[in-house]
Order: structure tokens, then sequence, then C-alpha cells
């Protein structure tokens, strides 16, 4: 590759923090460890600052390396989608990043990216499964779908469906330890709940028009709404999570809906979120209008 100049020198800086060392870096890029030895120090000797600690074991990034990995993989996907343009005249292409949850990546994200590539066969979709909130504007996807209220910041979201919550349990763990009838019941039960930090352990219920909450506890705590619903069909605990994740299962008798008459009715915003503005490359605005199209308005 060419390793001249400043983009070069990002391109395997990003490597290296991609790889986790240099000779696994130098394998990707055809150099020899000592060569990307040497074009780190430079780096480092023109910034003025360390950016690696290296150890025989590992390499890890300072703060300052992570600023600058955040930078180079925004400016060299930047570059690459200018280059793309040029070429292709404006053709979507390249690497789309995206970043989907567990469950609803498998049931909804999943059977639109394989109508989204039939559509637009020179975009690499790059898909990534996990609970986990990415770092999109130091480049770790270019568009994450995420439900909920998001907090303020330079991304641009739109809405492109939402769900409700619905309360669920396995026969088998009501026959053993009876099914709550109100939701004060709850606070007899194991209740498997979120441990997101916007997730509070409340859940909220309604009756005769007032919405209150009963604060539940429990002897697990997840950040997948899949493995929530897994335990709660192994028999574990009561759970609160997304309808559309476990409606096979409500179908099929695996779970069972609880306290319905209390449901409050809540929904939970589903977002398409990246960056904007007038440099979007072409294949992340093909990609979200595809989802205002065509995900499914609600689940």
């Amino acid at each position: 590759m060419d390793i001249s100049g400043r983009s070069g020198e990002m391109a395997v800086f990003a490597k290296v923090a991609q790889e986790g060392s240099l000779s696994a870096a130098g394998r990707a890029l055809g150099l020899t460890p000592s060569s990307i030895s040497r074009i780190i120090a430079r780096t480092e000797r023109r910034i003025g600052t360390r950016l690696l600690l290296r150890t025989t074991r590992a390499i890890t990034l300072t703060a300052e390396g992570e600023a600058y990995l955040r930078g180079a993989r925004r400016i060299l996907a930047d570059m690459a989608e200018v280059e793309d343009a040029i070429t292709d005249q404006g053709v979507p292409r390249g690497r789309l990043r995206v970043s989907a949850a567990l469950a609803h990546g498998r049931l909804t994200i999943v059977p639109l990216i394989a109508a989204f590539s039939a559509l637009y066969p020179a975009i690499l979709v790059d898909l990534v499964l996990g609970d986990e909130v990415v770092d999109i504007l130091g480049g770790q996807a270019d568009v994450a779908i995420r439900f909920g209220q998001l907090a303020d910041s330079p991304l641009t979201a739109r809405r492109i469906s939402d769900t409700g919550q619905v309360i669920v349990a396995a026969p088998g763990y009501l026959a053993r330890h009876g099914t709550p009838q109100t939701p004060e019941d709850l606070l007899r039960h194991n209740c498997l709940r979120f441990n997101f930090r916007r997730a509070a352990p409340d859940w909220p219920f309604s009756r005769d028009g007032q919405v209150f909450s009963i604060k539940v506890t429990g002897t697990i705590e997840g950040n997948s709404g899949e493995a929530l619903s897994q335990l709660a069909k192994l028999g574990t605990g009561i759970a609160r999570i997304g309808a559309f994740s476990v409606a096979e299962d409500l179908k099929n008798g695996h779970l069972v809906p609880l306290l319905e008459s209390y449901n409050p009715g809540d929904r939970e915003p589903i977002n398409a979120v990246f960056v904007g503005g007038a440099a979007m490359p072409a294949r992340v605005r093909a990609f979200v209008d595809f989802l205002l199209e065509h995900h499914p308005a609600s689940e």
C-alpha cells in the first residue's frame, strides 16, 4: 500500500488499532513489523505525543491515540467516499457499516439487508449485531439502529419505527411460583432486568387511567433483550421486553403474557442514527431511505 503522506500513516495506525499488534497489522498490509513501528514513531514525533503503549503482550491506545483513531477513521472513510463518487459518478458503493441490536437485527434488519444488498450490489454491507452502543462519530459504524430516547448529540436520527413492551414468563416458572394478578405481585417474583445505564428498575403500569411504576428486583440483569427472553423461556424469572422479540414465543406458548390489563401502552422509538449533512455518503443515504420505506411502521 502507499504509506507516503499523512493519509497513509492514518491507514497504518488504524490497522494497528484494529489488529492489536504490529506484526498482525504488517501481515494485513504487506509490511514488516519494523516498518510499521517506524511509521507509528514518525506519526508520534510529528504530533508530539504518544499514541500507543507497547508491551511484549499487547498494544493499548493512549487517550490521544483514541482521539487520533476516531479522526483517522472518519477522514479515511470520507476520502474513500470522494474517490468512489468520482470513479462511479455518484453510484452508491463502498463499505457500509451497520450496527443493530441482536434480536431486532436478527428478526428485522437481516431480512431488510438481504433485499437492500440485492438492490445495491456495489455496496458492501458490514453488519455487526450487538446490544452495545457503538461510537458513530469515532467511525465504528455508519448507521446504527437504536431503541429508546436519544441523548443530544451532533448525530442525525430518523425514526423508522416503534415497538411496544410486554411482560412475559414461561409456563413452568408460573407453575412453580404462581401467576401475578396485579403489578404489586411482582415484588415477590424474580424479575429479569436490563442493565443499560438508561434502564430504570421501575416497570410502568396503568390502573384506572393513572400511570404508576413498580420497582422490581431480581437475580439477573443483562444488556440483551434476546438474552432476557431466553432466560425467561428457561423459567428463570419474569421479563419486560420488546413485543417484537417474543412474538413467536408467545404464539407457540413458550412464553405467556402477564398483566396485560395494566399495560400502559408505552411505545419505544426505533431510530436510524448516522452522521448527516451535505457530505453524507451516498451509500448511507440510500440505506436510511431504504429503511424508512421498507421497515415495518411498528413492531
